[in-house]
């Protein structure tokens, strides 16, 4: 099994910070029919993900989005490309308020 860990800090509020945070689950849940559980805390969030061959979590807190998964066989072949993918998915996330990012996404699904 191949393990990706990433870490990126913010500056977001802990509400802004969710917000980025279920916006990151819907686009999981679209585009890689993940399926998400999100639990809510006091200190942090933390999703929990799976599909075929890959596993993990997602935590949010008011400092940082910190993303461990497990891929499985298959998939750890390519695990240098999805780790590029989710790095480049989150930071796109991160570097607009999830406000901007939703209102972005809702116009690109009424282009499809």
């Amino acid at each position: 099994m191949a393990d990706i860990h990433i870490e990126r800090e913010h500056r977001m509020d802990f509400t802004e910070a969710r917000k980025t945070a279920a916006l990151w689950v819907r686009q999981a849940e679209e585009k890689f029919d993940m399926r998400c559980t999100y639990g809510n805390g006091l200190e942090s969030d933390q999703v929990s993900f799976t599909r075929s061959g890959v596993s993990g979590t997602l935590k949010v807190s008011q400092e940082k989005f910190e993303i461990d998964a497990s891929l499985g066989f298959l998939l750890g072949a390519f695990k240098d490309r999805i780790e590029s993918e989710i790095l480049k998915n989150l930071d796109t996330l991160l570097a607009q308020p999830a406000q901007q990012a939703e209102a972005a996404h809702s116009s690109s699904d009424k282009t499809l």
